[in-house]
C-alpha cells in the first residue's frame, strides 16, 4: 500500500524536486503540493497524508515550524520531515522541541531523500548532528551564542535594540554588549551591516511565532 505524501513549500522549483522525487518512488503516492504551510492541516484532515515533507520558511504565512507543531498535537501519527536551506541553528533546535520525525537540509544531501523518508516511516527519527556552519564576515556562525543569535534573529526582523530587550526579557545593555561582541568577531561595521549580512545568509532567520505586545 502506497504513502501518501504532502508537500509543502513555497518556492516553486524545489516544490517540483521534492514532489518528482515522490512521483518517481514506488512506495510512495503524491497526494498533493502546496505553497502554503497554513493549509497543510486541511489535507491531514480528509485522512489521505501519512509524510508530509514541508519547508520551513515560508514568505507568505505561518512557518513549518508553526504548521508541524499544530499538526503534530491534532494527527500524532502523520509523519513530519521538514526541509530546509537555511543553517539557522535555531531551526534545528526548535524542530526537535517540537517533535518533528526527521530534518533534512536541502543544501547538503549525505543522505538521500527517499532513504530519510524511508527512515522516517519505519519511525526512526532521522537528524543532522548539527547545523551547517556558513561564514559571516571574520567568524563562522557556530561561533556566535545562542544568545548572541537570539539577539541576531530579532535584528534581522527590524526591531530597536529597546524593542529587543523588551522582547528578549534582557536590558538595553545587554542587547548593545551582545551586539558589541557580534560586530567584534564578524568584523562588520554596524549593526545593519550585521542584520543584512546574517539574513542573506540564513544565519539568523525570522521563523518563530511573533510575541505579542
Amino acid at each position: 500500500m502506497a504513502v501518501n505524501v504532502l508537500v509543502v513549500d513555497d518556492q516553486i522549483l524545489p516544490r517540483l524536486y521534492l514532489s518528482q522525487i515522490v512521483e518517481r518512488s514506488e512506495k510512495y503516492q503524491l497526494t498533493a503540493a502546496i505553497a502554503y504551510a497554513g493549509m497543510a492541516d486541511q489535507f491531514c484532515s480528509h485522512g489521505l497524508v501519512d509524510l508530509i515533507i514541508m519547508d520551513v520558511v515560508m514568505e507568505d504565512g505561518i512557518s513549518g515550524l508553526e504548521a508541524a507543531e499544530r499538526i503534530k498535537r491534532s494527527y500524532p501519527q502523520i509523519k513530519i520531515l521538514l526541509v530546509t536551506s537555511m543553517p539557522d541553528v535555531g531551526i534545528l533546535n526548535e524542530a526537535r522541541r517540537i517533535g518533528v520525525d526527521s530534518f533534512w537540509y536541502k543544501e547538503i544531501q549525505d543522505t538521500p531523500m527517499l532513504d530519510v523518508m524511508d527512515r522516517t516511516m519505519a519511525g526512526e527519527h532521522v537528524f543532522p548532528d548539527a547545523a551547517p556552519q556558513v561564514k559571516l564576515g571574520c567568524a563562522l556562525s557556530g561561533e556566535l551564542t545562542d544568545r548572541e543569535l537570539d539577539v541576531l534573529r530579532e535584528l534581522t526582523a527590524g526591531y530597536s535594540n529597546q524593542e529587543i530587550a523588551q522582547r528578549l526579557g534582557m536590558s538595553v545593555n545587554t542587547v548593545r554588549f551582545h551586539l558589541s561582541s557580534m560586530l567584534s568577531k564578524t568584523g562588520y561595521a554596524s549593526r545593519t551591516e550585521l542584520a543584512i549580512q546574517a539574513a542573506k545568509r540564513g544565519v539568523a532567520v525570522t521563523w518563530q511565532k511573533t510575541n505579542p505586545d
